[in-house]
Formats: structure tokens, sequence, C-alpha cells
């Protein structure tokens, strides 16, 4: 290792608040991972009311600021994530302000007293501008991780525009989590060109992985089709409840799984309702994260039927590599990130977004050919080892780290 990088600060707006959260651990497990090669990890994210302001967690030292008080009144960080609360959530918004100068605050002063070596910003606001103030006023060495969600509405404002390349110019390096990221992050800003590197989110291969596990419950007549993931309404889950409708044509005992929680959910259960599909659609709610691989293996199918909707789409789907990961045949819409996963008819199907008729027809195609089910089952298993484990993402993000 060069011996002049020993230090790294993390900033990230998702993180886990406790152990067994069941926020996203992405950004966590890249984290300790690095930290396992012989880096001093500091994270920075928001406080929450019911979270400790600094613990050490997985060997990582976590520092959540506070930025309203009383803490309990704390809205934008969380829940549904920053700009879903801004839109549904007056406090949410007079908080934005608060929350920048905050972390800046704390940013700065772990980066000064603990001579911070790199920093590190997952999401280009409010994370990747604090890091790129940092760089330009402390000198201190800058990445950018972006994971699709910010760059998709950075295009729609001139200003955001502006503070987007702003943070290009002041970070030494940028890593998108897709071809579809980087293409958004260079029609932008086509000076990131040179500094963009695609390096996607990893999958514990070793949690995630083909076995013969049953759920606690049985709720397997026949087959079964899962989706996971927040219920908004460009994940496209309403497509796949109408596909059900052909499904259980040809197969009245399928079961279509929905585990996750947002705002659509009551709509889609009224919309599986309307659909006579009550007895064939099951909503799980949330799952921990450490229960989801059984439901991963139990499936017969996975699907993540996102769309392009408002600028907003599917920048990776960790939740497809997970599923891939357990051997799970999977089928994907068309969009974003997808295609750097999904090669059609080798390891997965890709469907047109929106249709619900090429959603059932996919499915039943799989659910009649075991064959078909194998060949992507080990496909899939595949393509996660070689691409997306969790050692060759840390190997990329390390040798960033070296470089600089």
């Amino acid at each position: 290792m060069n011996k002049k990088i020993k230090k790294v600060l993390v900033l990230t707006t998702t993180f886990p608040r406790w152990e067994g959260d069941t926020i996203q651990l992405f950004v966590y497990e890249l984290s300790r991972r690095l930290r396992e090669n012989g880096l001093e990890i500091f994270i920075l994210a928001p406080h929450h009311w019911r979270a400790e302001k600094f613990e050490v967690m997985g060997g990582l030292k976590v520092f959540r600021f506070p930025y309203f008080y009383p803490s309990r009144y704390q809205r934008l960080a969380y829940g549904q994530g920053i700009l879903f609360n801004i839109k549904h959530s007056f406090w949410a918004k007079i908080q934005v302000p608060l929350l920048f100068l905050s972390e800046l605050f704390y940013a700065v002063k772990i980066v000064k007293q603990n001579k911070i070596d790199i920093v590190h910003s997952h999401w280009l606001i409010p994370s990747g501008i604090i890091g790129a103030i940092c760089k330009k006023a402390l000198g201190t060495p800058h990445i950018t991780t972006l994971h699709g969600s910010d760059i998709n509405t950075m295009g729609n404002s001139g200003i955001l525009r502006k503070i987007c390349s702003f943070i290009i110019r002041n970070s030494d390096r940028v890593t998108a989590n897709s071809s579809y990221t980087k293409s958004k992050i260079i029609s932008i800003d086509d000076g990131a060109r040179d500094k963009v590197e695609i390096i996607p989110m990893g999958v514990d291969a070793d949690s995630f992985k083909p076995g013969d596990i049953t759920l606690k419950y049985s709720i397997k007549e026949e087959y079964s089709i899962l989706t996971v993931g927040r219920l908004v309404n460009w994940k496209g889950t309403q497509y796949l409840i109408m596909a059900m409708v052909e499904v259980i044509k040809s197969f009245p005992k399928a079961k279509l799984l929905v585990i996750g929680d947002g705002p659509e959910r009551t709509s889609l259960e009224a919309l599986a309702i309307r659909l006579g599909l009550k007895d064939n659609v099951l909503f799980l709610g949330v799952v921990k994260n450490a229960d989801l691989p059984r439901y991963y293996i139990s499936a017969d199918i996975f699907c993540l039927p996102s769309v392009e909707l408002a600028g907003q789409t599917e920048a990776l789907g960790v939740v497809l590599l997970e599923a891939m990961a357990c051997g799970t045949p999977v089928i994907a819409s068309r969009v974003g990130g997808t295609l750097d996963i999904i090669e059609d008819g080798h390891n997965g199907l890709l469907v047109p977004q929106k249709s619900p008729h090429e959603l059932s027809s996919a499915i039943i195609a799989i659910l009649s050919n075991p064959e078909a089910a194998r060949k992507f089952s080990t496909n899939g298993r595949a393509t996660i080892e070689k691409k997306f484990s969790w050692e060759y993402v840390v190997d990329r993000f390390y040798k960033i780290y070296e470089h600089l």
C-alpha cells in the first residue's frame, strides 16, 4: 500500500443508522471492505434521532452530524430519500441549507483534526459539493461516486448543471455505477470524459449464493415470481402486477411476491384487487437484508420491471445482482444500467419497459422451460463472480486510492 494513503473520509447520506438497519448497505460494505485492505475509514452521515452520534461499526469510525433541533424533527435524510422528502415535507425543505452547512462544518473539522488523505463522496448532492469544497479549500484529494439517482435530476436545471460541473472539476476521479450513469455525467459536462470510470457496486457472493432454502411459512404452491424494491412509480411494479393476469392463465397457482414499501403501495394493492389477483399477489413489506437471500433462492424468477419516468430510472439494479448471485433466473426492463448486467438470452431476459404483455410472455417462457431457467441460473451466477463480486469492486476502488 502507498504509505501516504492512510485515512479516508467517506461522505454519504445513506448509511446504516444502527446494526440490522434495513437501509441500503452498499456504502457500508464498500467502506468496510476497503478498511480490510489496511485503510483507516471515517464515515460522515446525517444523524437520525434514534441513532448514535458516534460509534464504531464494522471497524469504521462513524460520525453522524445533527442538522436540526430537536433532533426528532430531522426530516431530510432517510425514509424514502432526500429528493422524496423535499417534495413531500415542508420541514425537509427548510432543513436543506441546515444539512449542507452542518455537513460542511463537520467534514472540514474531521479532515483537519485527523489529517485525512482522501475524501470520497457518494452522490453529488450534498456530499459531492462538500467534498469539492474540501478539495478546493483544503487541497484534499477527492473522489466522487455517482449511483444514478442524483445525476438523473441534474440535467433538468441550469443551476444544478453548474453545481455538477463544479463538483466534477474539483474531483480527482469520478466513478459511475453503470454505462448509463457515465453517459448522463458526460452529457452534463463533457470535461468529465477523462475522469469517469465505471465501477458498479458489488454483491456479497458468499451471502447471496444458490442453495436449498425454503421459506419458514409455505407460500409456494407451484411457482413464485419475486420483485424487490421501493414502491415508487418508476420501479414499474404496476406493469408486473398487470402481467400476472396472463401468467395465471397458464399457471393458476403462481404467486407474485412483492418485497418493499413506499408511497405507491396502497394503489398497487388496489390494482391487484381490481384485477382479481388478491390471492396471487402478496405484499410482504420491508424484509431485513439478512433475510433476503432465502427469498431470492426460493423464487423461480426475479423481475425488475423499472421504467424511465420524469428523468428517473434504474441506474444499476443491485437487487438484480443479488438475485443472480443466488442463481435465480432474472427478467428486467431494457432501461438504464440493466443493460450492463443482463446479456439478453444468456444470463436472463430483457423486455421493453411498460409492457405487461412482454413481461408475462417472458415469465411464461422461463416457467415453461426448465432448461432455459437452469442456463440463466448458471450464467447469472458466473456473471456476478466475474464482474460484480465485492472483491472485484474493492480492488478497482483501491487502485484509484493508490493512484491518488
